[in-house]
């Protein structure tokens, strides 16, 4: 009520407008103070809601928790690999950890983070090649309630989960294509969107993918987005296979075998010499994986305190022998000559007549003699040699 004149009103009407203006002030305070009330409640329930999730990650991953020590390696292949986790640790770089399956891939992950000013923070690991494909949207990004069928309440995502930690993309390369264009927008953006959210949550998440598929392959066969591998490819470590690194298969040993005596109430368990031979004679397709199994069945298996034979019979034999790769560095005339000594050797030194090596390759007498020569090749006794 407003007038512009002087004494407008009475000393009671300006009693009563002071009475009501007084009652309408403390109603909007209320009004306001409710209202600054439930969004601190709503900001309570938040923060509530991620300790609840962090709990329930932290109970389902304490039994599996490694420390640095876990990883062991003496041998030149993984001191280059600690030499490469002393660099890479306190840094916000992208890593992304290559390797055949039982390399130790989370062990490495574990070892980056624990090392990192992400250390007192949570790392996060989702198994891409675990979860159902409609599944690893929601596992990552989180969803709405009613967002879809069983979507029954809110649910924050492995990205929110990971806040200002560490995310383990583990088996990436198993994850669809049409999902990859969200992960790599939530990478390089910084920030995610719950399935059937409204709005856009920031996030600071360290990444740290790793894969035993060879990603440059999966990118050129169209199976995995170029943009994407180039996105995680920023810190690569390639973790060496067990059958590169025998010299270590000692101590791995010594380690898992303390540890199975251990939880099966043994003592002074070791291994007999035989028994160590057949270990650094086998080729472990499975990796550090497959020794650790190997073991903890040997240590029931056994009796007494020595472990005289490995049982290796539900295994690939020993002697198999991995594929190896073939080498392109090799010019066409060192390729040509090797081919030719081949020939040249399997026929025994025969050069011309039937069976001869001529005859193999479609090859004129003449022709042959003179490759043999401009290639450098010369024979001794029956055989024939590269000339020093």
């Amino acid at each position: 009520m407003l007038s512009e004149e002087r004494n407008s009103f009475r000393p009671k009407d300006l009693h009563l407008l002071k009475g009501v203006s007084d009652q309408v002030a403390v109603a909007v305070a209320n009004i306001l103070a409710d209202e600054k009330i439930e969004q601190q409640l709503k900001e309570i329930n938040g923060y509530k809601e991620k300790l609840e999730e962090e709990k329930l990650y932290l109970q389902q991953e304490i039994s599996s928790v490694y420390t640095y020590t876990d990883i062991i390696g003496a041998g030149p292949e993984m001191q280059r690999v600690f030499h490469m986790l002393s660099q890479v640790s306190f840094a916000q770089s992208t890593v992304l950890i290559l390797g055949e399956t039982g390399t130790g891939k989370e062990l490495i992950a574990r070892a980056i983070h624990n090392a990192s000013p992400r250390k007192s923070k949570l790392m996060v690991k989702v198994n891409c090649a675990a979860l159902p494909a409609n599944l690893i949207e929601s596992e990552l990004f989180g969803h709405e309630r009613g967002s879809f069928t069983g979507a029954v309440e809110r649910r924050i995502g492995k990205f929110e989960l990971a806040n200002h930690g560490t995310l383990f993309l583990d088996e990436i390369g198993e994850m669809p294509l049409d999902l990859q264009v969200k992960l790599l927008r939530a990478i390089q953006e910084k920030e995610i969107e719950r399935i059937g959210g409204k709005s856009t949550i920031k996030t600071d998440v360290r990444i740290i993918a790793a894969t035993n598929r060879n990603l440059q392959k999966e990118v050129a066969e169209g199976r995995f987005r170029s943009d994407l591998f180039y996105r995680l490819n920023v810190f690569p470590i390639v973790l060496p296979p067990l059958r590169d690194r025998k010299e270590d298969i000692s101590l791995l040993a010594a380690h898992f075998m303390e540890r199975f005596a251990r939880s099966a109430g043994r003592k002074n368990v070791r291994l007999s010499s035989t028994a160590m031979k057949q270990l650094t004679a086998y080729n472990w397709p499975g990796n550090v994986r497959e020794l650790e199994h190997v073991l903890e069945r040997s240590i029931l298996l056994t009796q007494g305190n020595v472990i005289r034979e490995i049982n290796l019979s539900s295994q690939p034999k020993s002697d198999h022998k991995v594929q190896p790769e073939e080498d392109y560095t090799r010019t066409f005339e060192e390729m040509e000559r090797d081919y030719i000594l081949g020939v040249l050797n399997k026929c025994k030194g025969k050069v011309f007549g039937p069976g001869g090596a001529a005859e193999i390759l479609g090859m004129h007498v003449s022709t042959l003699n003179h490759r043999i020569k401009k290639l450098g090749i010369r024979k001794e006794q029956t055989y024939y040699i590269r000339k020093p």
